[in-house]
């Protein structure tokens, strides 16, 4: 394989998996989605008892962060070894992804600190705004 195949396969690789995040985030945060939009999203991170943590995502203050073997105990090993299965990634390296992306996309999902009263919407709906959010990273 030359150098230039070898370029081209991991951009492609960069791609697909961006694509698949989009994927995964917008079937956690879509009305139609896995848990139900984001206020599902809430309720796991309260049932979790990390509540306190979402809250300030969605809030007008500070996020604070969160690591991937926290969102793993949210989220569920099992949802997050499916979904990463799916990816071809390790659970571990989607929890890492999706707990560095997933503050900062809730707070600029909620500008107002407060979700909207009709959610974000379906699948469909945020997938290209999620792609474009993806791109800017």
């Amino acid at each position: 394989m030359s150098l230039f195949d070898s370029v081209l396969s991991a951009v492609s690789n960069h791609v697909e998996q961006q694509g698949g995040l989009a994927k995964v985030l917008s079937g956690l945060l879509a009305n139609n989605g896995e848990l139900g939009g984001l206020n599902g999203l809430v309720d796991k991170f309260n049932q979790a008892g990390m509540g306190e943590v979402v809250s300030s995502w969605i809030g007008t203050g500070a996020n604070q962060p969160i690591s991937g073997d926290q969102l793993s105990q949210v989220l569920g090993g099992d949802m997050l070894g499916k979904v990463a299965g799916q990816l071809g990634m390790d659970p571990a390296q989607l929890s890492g992804q999706l707990s560095a992306m997933l503050p900062g996309l809730v707070d600029q999902l909620t500008p107002n600190g407060a979700i909207p009263q009709g959610g974000l919407g379906n699948t469909g709906d945020l997938m290209g705004m999620l792609g474009g959010l993806l791109q800017q990273r």
